[in-house]
């Protein structure tokens, strides 16, 4: 039988050397804020051809092209790495989220011929989804989620790698 050998973590399956920076750039907003622009123009990807096409079954609740950027650059104020690395207590993100959607609201109504805003299922349509992305960002940084969540795995990634190097010759533990 094969002795076993204690006080050494096992290899990681990842890679354990990765740093803050590279986990703070898989926080990418633009994704989804691209997403919900098509989405709010009516298209759709066509997963084919990776081309975006108008869906005539959302035709009807779509917002012009100049309404869609407008209100996805709001969005995209929010909707970041930063916002997401803050610390925001539960009020502050309440505000903060009616507050965007509140203006996202105010740019429909004084815009609404140049954004295509024919009826108010529209508004509320597009008001939810603000609040919704808005809300949900912020909440990321309720109690320092995000910010909680890389800390411990930059630390438990550098403790691993301090491990692995005992195990190359240097004992963990040592007569004083």
């Amino acid at each position: 039988m094969e002795e076993q050998e204690y006080g050494v973590a096992p290899e990681m399956p990842y890679n354990s050397g990765a740093d803050k920076a590279s986990i703070i750039e898989r926080i990418n907003p633009d994704e989804i804020v691209e997403l919900i622009r098509m989405r709010l123009m009516g298209k759709t990807l066509d997963k084919k051809t990776g081309e975006w096409n108008t869906n005539i079954h959302l035709k009807d609740n779509a917002i012009s092209e100049i309404g869609a950027w407008d209100i996805t650059n709001l969005i995209l104020s929010i909707s970041n790495a930063n916002t997401s690395l803050s610390k925001l207590d539960d009020k502050t993100i309440r505000r903060r989220a009616y507050g965007v959607m509140e203006k996202a609201v105010g740019m429909m109504l004084c815009n609404w011929r140049e954004y295509k805003i024919t009826n108010t299922a529209q508004l509320g349509y597009v008001a939810e989804i603000v609040f919704s992305i808005t809300f949900i960002t912020l909440k990321m940084a309720d109690a320092e989620g995000i910010r909680k969540m890389i800390t411990s795995m930059y630390s438990e990634s550098r403790n691993i790698s301090e491990l692995s190097s005992t195990k190359s010759g240097k004992k963990m533990f040592r007569k004083v």
